[in-house]
C-alpha cells in the first residue's frame, strides 16, 4: 500500500496539498480509507484519551451533507444569495473520498485542553501523510462549514467541534509546490537566559 520507491523523510519532503476541486477518482476504497485512518491514529496523545474522531462521509451520503450545509448556511445567512448557496452545495461534493476530524475533548480529564487539541491537529496531519504515503493527495479545510455548530450538529454535539474537512483523491492536475517558510527566520538556537549588561 504504501510507496516503497522512496524514503520516509522523502515523503515527508514530498508531501503537499492538493486543492479539492481537483482530487478525481481513484481515492481509496473502504478498505483502505480504513487502514489509513488507522494508521493516522498513531499520534502523540497524551493521557490516551483520543481527543478526535474520524467520519467517513461515502459517495452515496454527499447530498444530504450538501443538504445540511446549505440548510444550515440559509439558517444563519438568511439574506446568501445564489452563488453564496451553490458554493455551499459545492463544497461537500468534492474528491472522491471525505473524512470529517472532529475534536472530541475530554472536558473532565486532567490532561490540558490545550494538549487535546494539540493533538487534534496532529492526528490530522498524521492523516493528510498517511493519505500522501499511500499515493494520494489530500486536502485539509475549514471555513464556514468547520465553525457552524449547525454543520458540526450533523456530526456530533458540542462540546465536539469540526477540525476539519480532509477531501482524498488523484490530483486532476500536477500540484503546485508553495512557498516554504524561511528557517532563517523561524529557527533559532537557545543558548541561556538573555543577559541584560550595563
Amino acid at each position: 500500500m504504501f510507496n516503497d520507491r522512496t524514503t520516509p523523510l522523502s515523503l515527508l519532503a514530498t508531501r503537499r496539498s492538493g486543492k479539492a476541486r481537483d482530487l478525481i477518482a481513484p481515492g481509496p476504497d473502504s478498505n483502505e480509507l480504513g487502514h489509513i485512518l488507522e494508521v493516522a491514529a498513531r499520534t502523540p496523545d497524551h493521557g490516551k484519551l483520543a481527543p478526535w474522531r474520524f467520519v467517513v462521509v461515502p459517495q452515496e451520503a454527499r447530498d444530504a451533507l450538501a443538504a445540511g450545509i446549505v440548510d444550515a448556511y440559509r439558517a444563519e445567512k438568511p439574506e446568501a444569495g445564489r452563488l453564496e448557496i451553490e458554493a455551499m452545495d459545492q463544497f461537500a461534493r468534492q474528491a472522491p473520498a471525505l473524512v470529517v476530524v472532529l475534536a472530541s475533548p475530554r472536558v473532565g480529564s486532567h490532561i490540558p485542553l490545550w494538549e487535546q487539541e494539540l493533538s487534534v491537529g496532529a492526528v490530522t496531519m498524521n492523516l493528510l501523510h498517511t493519505v500522501h504515503a499511500s499515493g494520494y493527495a489530500g486536502c485539509w479545510l475549514t471555513g464556514w462549514s468547520a465553525f457552524s455548530d449547525r454543520v458540526r450538529d450533523l456530526f456530533g454535539a458540542a462540546p465536539e467541534r469540526i477540525a476539519g474537512f480532509v477531501f482524498i483523491g488523484t490530483p486532476g492536475k500536477p500540484l503546485e509546490e508553495r512557498p516554504r517558510p524561511d528557517m532563517a527566520k523561524t529557527m533559532s538556537i537557545w543558548n541561556g537566559p538573555a543577559t541584560s549588561g550595563a
